[in-house]
């Protein structure tokens, strides 16, 4: 499923930067979350279907994280995050980025150097509003056997969730301020828990 959302870059924007991602998936897949700002160029939230060149790395880090909730990240060659968007005149196919155990500007430790990925899907792409206003509700939407939250208040909550069994459809629950609504989600879906929880980077 293609979820493009509103607010593709402008034409002067083009986003050039690292731009890290969370790394999530199990064996039918690997996935990965840029991790946003309310700020240029990381003011989009993007959601990546990807696939490794090498397969035998892929079998392997499908292996690592199938079943795991441990955060893994990567941090990407710079390039521009627009390449990403639906109106590109010169769509990003693959890129090489460096694995982490953990954050990659937090302590992770690196894993893996200059893997090459390529972009298989882009399942989401939508701009931030730095004008967001607070919702009540947070929603989110399914990403094989993972929630990710969509990013549409101001302050908000970058949230990856993992699941035992893939989500029928998006779904919606009430937000407590800036906690964690995983106890919520347990009531509507089989949680195995939280892969990615951020409040810092989006004030």
């Amino acid at each position: 499923m293609l979820v493009l959302g509103v607010g593709a870059a402008h034409a002067h924007d083009h986003g050039m930067g690292t731009h890290g991602m969370a790394l999530f998936g199990d064996r039918d897949g690997l996935y990965a979350s840029h991790l946003p700002l309310f700020r240029a160029p990381h003011d989009h939230q993007v959601v990546l279907k990807l696939r490794l060149t090498d397969p035998e790395l892929e079998r392997a880090l499908r292996a690592r994280l199938d079943g795991k909730t441990a955060l893994w990240t990567i941090e990407p060659e710079r390039f521009e995050l627009s390449r990403l968007g639906p109106a590109s005149a010169a769509p990003l196919r693959s890129f090489a980025a460096d694995v982490f155990e953990g954050h990659f500007e937090r302590d992770g430790k690196r894993a893996h150097a200059g893997a090459r990925f390529m972009v298989e899907q882009v399942i989401v792409y939508r701009r931030l509003d730095p004008a967001a206003v607070s919702r009540p509700e947070a929603r989110y939407l399914p990403v094989g056997r993972f929630l990710v939250k969509e990013i549409d208040s101001r302050p908000d909550y970058d949230h990856i969730v993992a699941l035992s069994a893939p989500a029928a459809g998006p779904l919606t629950v009430r937000k407590a301020g800036m906690e964690n609504p995983q106890d919520r989600l347990e009531a509507l879906v089989p949680v195995r828990g939280t892969v990615y929880f951020e409040t810092g980077d989006l004030r």
